[in-house]
């Protein structure tokens, strides 16, 4: 797979958008001067996410759902 290239002056013009793009396409890009390669903008590789504490603030606390109320039910007469 070769890498996209893009000359150093346009680099600098836009670089915030070649980063971004970098980073959502996962593919390198080559910044070019008079025609060389003098540097690779890479994406940096995903971060491993822990286990523990991965699910917190996802679930949601209703109370006590297993104690019987007070409230007789239509189905259990």
């Amino acid at each position: 797979m070769k890498a996209a290239t893009v000359p150093a002056g346009e680099f600098k013009a836009k670089c915030l958008k070649l980063i971004d793009e970098v980073a959502e396409k996962r593919k390198p890009l080559v910044i070019t001067k008079r025609g060389k390669p003098v540097a690779r903008l890479i994406p940096e590789p995903p971060q491993k996410q822990q286990l523990y504490g991965s699910m917190k603030g996802s679930v949601l606390w209703e109370g006590d759902i297993i104690s019987p109320i007070d409230v007789e039910w239509d189905a259990m007469k």
